[in-house]
Order: C-alpha cells, then structure tokens, then sequence
C-alpha cells in the first residue's frame, strides 16, 4: 500500500546496524532503505557514528567493501549525520544502561543504544518504533515496550 506524505515523517530509534545498512551494500541494505521511507527522521545514540565507522572500516579490513563503494558508504554517514537526531550522553542514558546490563544478555554498545531510545521516549517506549537488525538488541527493546522494526 502507498504511504501518505505524513507517514513519511514518522520519527524511529536506530540501531547501528540498521544505519550501517543504509551506508553500504548489505543483505538487508533493501529492507533498511524501505524502512527509512517510512521512518524518515532518525534517531540515534551520541555514539553512533564512531560505531559506524567503526563497523565501516571492519568491512573494508574484510574486504566487504572495496573501490567505489568506500567513498560512497562514507558520503552516506556524512548525510545522515547532518539530518538524525543525536540522544546525547547524558547521566540518565548512563544510569539506563546499567539497569539493562542487569536485566538483558546485552553489550555495553547495545544497552547504551537502548538506553538512548528510551531516554528519547522519555520512559513510554509502547508504540514508539526501535529499527535494528541485532536480534538481542530488537528482543531487549520489545521487551521494554518498543515496536521493534527488524531489518534482517
């Protein structure tokens, strides 16, 4: 079904790996662009873009990404970082993270990302969208209340 102009607007969480998806060429590059139709205005964690980078340079190290494609991936941070959302660092997205160390089988990276979400949900994550393709992460953040958006 075609979606109305206003849906175009809608404002979602964003994981990492579903931002790295919209970078460079993935197995879930097609769904993580037509998910970003919808959920046009990102929101991310102060950290994404150093994980970003981070998860770009592995990928060409592995040889993922190679010739045009570099360039290309790092033009497409470089415009998403002038239009998303950043949940800064704060001592709450801090006091979170630990509270989701202790109840979820999560990294550090990824309990950060979640508590940025639900510091930008200001605590009502129901019906509030979280993009990702982690599959703890997205299972963490339903847990919390969000709508998870997978991008496998």
């Amino acid at each position: 079904p075609k979606k109305s102009a206003s849906v175009q607007s809608l404002n979602a969480f964003w994981d990492t790996s579903a931002i790295v998806a919209l970078c460079c060429v993935q197995k879930q590059s097609a769904q993580a662009r037509q998910t970003a139709r919808v959920y046009a205005r990102q929101i991310v964690w102060w950290g994404t873009s150093v994980e970003t980078i981070s998860a770009l340079n592995r990928l060409i190290r592995e040889a993922y990404l190679t010739g045009n494609e570099i360039p290309q991936a790092f033009a497409k941070l470089d415009y998403l970082r002038r239009h998303w959302t950043e949940i800064e660092p704060i001592s709450e997205v801090r006091t979170q993270a630990e509270r989701l160390l202790g109840v979820y089988n999560l990294r550090a990276g990824d309990a950060l990302q979640l508590a940025a979400a639900l510091v930008w949900s200001k605590g009502n994550a129901r019906g509030r969208p979280f993009i990702g393709s982690d599959n703890a992460l997205s299972l963490a953040a339903e847990a919390e209340g969000f709508d998870t958006v997978r991008v496998m």
